[in-house]
């Protein structure tokens, strides 16, 4: 029987790249062949950030490959309304050719023949095309699965008064959308906080079209832990849940920047529990005045501290002001194998963004939260962490209006804030608890490790 082939294409964006990619890893490690397709600049970014140049398009077995997205050179793809325009418009005719080419070079070559399709539910436009062509297709989420049900729930939602049917809150107040799933306000919708609200209707848009072709997919794969959302998992138990996809041994897992490796030895020389460690995602932005008041509340605690300042999110002048600032204990750097570093045993505490993956890489090294949550989903996660799991503190409420001017947090705020998470041993247990959870479910016979290998069967069950 011939190896499966599977083409994997992700949301091009870092906290879309990085979990897909460690889902093809699992897959290789299972004898399935992966062509990953990144956009042509991400593709370009993953390459520049590898340790090793030698110019290979492999990364730890999976083959990469690229399409342009649209956009032109130098224009935001930060900007998601604009980015989600520019592909829908270019990314399916350059997908179809490329099924064509990777399909023809694979055969041509003695090699296994494409098969499936695994694409991030945000790009689920792709399943038609690659229907069309014979493929078989799987939806990639990797977000909660809380997360994954609120976007298809939306119907839902404007049946039961909470939002318009352009998507906008019809209330204030606070929302669950079964029994034990986290709260939400109705402010903090993902749909409603993924930057300018100008750009609002075509990332609602998107979201709805991705719902459509949904229903085109074999299977629904979700970068989660069953017993860690059961009030979702209630409302879609079809799902497999697949987390936590964290690697015991570290592997390339597509950044787009550098990972700087000397963290590793200085986290070595800090005593054990002692760190506080901050990042911030890919596409957070704080202004210098934030900036500033986070040095020195981080300085103010006389704890040591390891923080990930991107190099698109401070000037060289800003960097050296944030250093000369932290002091000696502290350590700044651009990027960071942050799945090493949440690892240490020097590693107290996180302060993130609350993006899906740092919160599945944070969950499964037992690590308490102090949450400060940007945009789109992270508020979601954050109301799981304070307020489902209560294994982490928020550092300051959001805006209350999308698109509202965010207020400066004080120094003595976050200081406080951070005192108060790393006092609290009762976090401290329910962290450790969670840990246990995640941890059993990638285990012989846990729920993760079982859904891995039903999709593992439906996808051999197609080669030949």
């Amino acid at each position: 029987m011939a190896a499966p082939h599977v083409l994997a294409l992700p949301f091009p964006a870092q906290g879309h790249v990085i979990p897909l990619m460690e889902f093809s890893h699992r897959l290789v490690q299972h004898g399935v062949k992966v062509t990953f397709v990144n956009t042509e600049l991400n593709h370009a970014l993953i390459l520049g950030a590898l340790v090793s140049k030698d110019g290979s398009s492999s990364l730890g077995g999976v083959d990469m490959v690229s399409i342009p997205d649209g956009l032109g050179d130098g224009e935001d793809r930060k900007n998601l309304a604009r980015l989600a325009e520019a592909f829908l418009e270019v990314m399916p005719g350059e997908l179809e050719k490329l099924i064509g080419r990777v399909s023809g070079s694979s055969v041509s070559a003695g090699g296994e023949e494409l098969t499936w399709l695994i694409a991030d539910a945000s790009m689920a436009w792709a399943f038609p095309v690659a229907r069309k062509l014979g493929l078989r297709v799987a939806a990639f989420n990797p977000v909660s699965l809380a997360m994954f049900a609120m976007r298809m729930s939306i119907p839902k939602l404007i049946r039961d008064g909470v939002v318009d049917e352009k998507g906008w809150p019809k209330r204030r107040g606070t929302f669950r959308l079964a029994p034990g799933m986290p709260p939400l306000d109705t402010t903090e919708l993902s749909w409603n906080r993924a930057g300018d609200p100008k750009g609002q209707p075509v990332i609602l848009d998107l979201i709805l079209r991705n719902n459509a072709a949904t229903h085109l997919a074999e299977a629904v794969v979700v970068s989660s832990v069953q017993e860690l959302e059961p009030g979702a998992f209630a409302l879609f138990p079809e799902v497999l849940t697949v987390g936590p996809l964290v690697s015991a041994e570290y592997k390339p897992a597509g950044s787009f920047w550098a990972e700087d490796d000397s963290c590793a030895e200085w986290l070595n020389a800090q005593p054990a529990g002692s760190v506080v460690y901050v990042a911030f995602g890919s596409f957070a932005i704080f202004d210098r005045a934030q900036l500033i008041e986070l040095a020195e509340a981080l300085a103010l605690t006389s704890r040591p501290f390891l923080w990930v300042v991107r190099p698109d999110s401070a000037s060289e002048r800003w960097l050296e002001d944030l250093r000369r600032r932290a002091g000696p204990r502290g350590r700044i750097v651009s990027w960071c194998p942050q799945q090493l570093v949440l690892a240490h045993a020097s590693t107290a505490c996180f302060l993130s963004h609350c993006g899906w993956n740092s919160t599945v890489e944070g969950l499964v090294n037992g690590l308490p939260f102090l949450c400060w949550p940007y945009f789109t989903d992270q508020f979601l996660d954050r109301s799981y962490i304070c307020d489902v799991w209560k294994t982490g503190l928020q550092v300051a409420p959001p805006p209350a209006i999308a698109g509202e001017a965010v207020r400066t947090v004080e120094r003595e705020v976050i200081r406080g804030k951070i005192e108060e998470l790393l006092g609290d041993e009762e976090i401290k247990v329910r962290a450790l608890a969670l840990r246990d959870v995640a941890q059993r479910a990638v285990g012989d016979d846990g729920s993760s490790r079982r859904n891995l290998t039903r999709f593992l069967d439906l996808v051999r069950g197609s080669a030949s």
